[in-house]
């Protein structure tokens, strides 16, 4: 029998990479789902701001599952400041879930060739099995030069074993074959480039060899500093904290709003339709049950979900509203403490 110390060795572990608003989090829900019951998961998230939202998205659709576990690293790419956030969280986490598979969903923001490197180090060697590098693509974003010049979107295409053309359901005949030819300049043949609809991804592809073997540059040299985490820490009497981050030309800031804060639906409607920014995700208690909001590429989503302990969000952009605090807190009441 293993004991709940044991490690298990040669975990398959596949990195779920794409740009900000892509669906990689939808994509993991969807291969969460398709879980063998005899088997346990590991999910390591890492977020660009300091409030990490998407393990919580996770949860909602995982709380009833015992055999699916999560870790996040929020406050930046994971892998700088030699590694360390992304290999503790890393630790604690195959040591507490034990995995039969693990899951690595980078920010969009970070560095896909440090990440890579840091699960294929000698020592991630003894316990991991790295995979095909999956990286999802919205194809109509490639006739913005805010991607095409971006250093960050070019490596996480060509970092790839497998490129996903997500959202398949909203393209044009065009943005397909835009997508192929990007992808022939900027891969190799052996990169192979499929087509999905809301983030539906078939479980063998993680299963598929990673032929990454490039040699790794220097790591890049930014904030993240390794303390107590934001979403680790008690929300002090007034009943909500911010935090900020800036990097890579973006800023954001994330909010924790506890249990005594009850949203109006509505109001966050408006604020959402009102402000032009480049990612926002939260999840809400509100005054019709949980909400889940995603804003990407000006188009906003919205999801009922039935379990909500606080509320949280995260705004990413090149500039954000001085006042988005202040709409917040206007679009709830707040109930007294018992």
């Amino acid at each position: 029998m293993t004991k709940s110390t044991d490690i298990i060795p040669n975990v398959p572990t596949s990195i779920i990479s794409g740009f900000l608003g892509v669906g990689k989090t939808t994509a993991i829900r969807n291969l969460l789902r398709q879980k063998p019951n005899n088997e346990r998961w590991a999910v390591l998230v890492n977020e660009f701001g300091e409030v990490g939202v998407d393990a919580s998205l996770l949860e909602t659709s995982t709380s009833n599952e015992k055999e699916i576990f999560l870790r996040e690293v929020p406050g930046g790419c994971m892998c700088c400041t030699n590694g360390l956030p992304m290999q503790m969280a890393l630790n604690q986490l195959l040591s507490r879930a034990r995995p039969h598979r693990l899951l690595i969903e980078p920010t969009g923001l970070g560095h896909l060739e440090e990440v890579i490197r840091t699960l294929s180090s000698e020592f991630n060697q003894k316990t991991l099995r790295l995979n095909a590098v999956v990286t999802l693509v919205d194809a109509r974003m490639l006739n913005q030069d805010k991607y095409l010049k971006n250093d960050t979107f070019i490596q996480q295409i060509k970092c790839a074993d497998i490129i996903i053309g997500n959202k398949y359901d909203l393209y044009e005949p065009v943005d397909q074959d835009r997508l192929l030819t990007f992808t022939s300049h900027e891969c190799g043949p052996e990169t192979e480039v499929i087509f999905s609809e809301q983030g539906m991804v078939d479980l063998e592809l993680l299963d598929r060899a990673s032929r990454y073997v490039e040699q790794f540059p220097p790591q890049h040299d930014h904030q993240n500093p390794i303390g107590t985490q934001l979403n680790e820490l008690t929300i002090p009497d007034s009943g909500y904290l911010v935090a900020s981050n800036a990097g890579n030309g973006f800023v954001s800031s994330g909010f924790r709003f506890d249990s005594r804060f009850l949203f109006d639906v509505n109001q966050l409607r408006l604020i959402l339709h009102g402000i032009d920014v480049e990612r926002f995700k939260g999840i809400f208690r509100t005054n019709d049950e949980g909400k889940v909001f995603n804003l990407a590429s000006g188009v906003l989503t919205e999801l009922s979900v039935s379990y909500c302990e606080e509320s949280r969000c995260e705004v990413i952009g090149r500039d954000l509203p001085d006042d988005l605090t202040d709409q917040l807190l206007n679009a709830a009441t707040v109930s007294q403490l018992l």
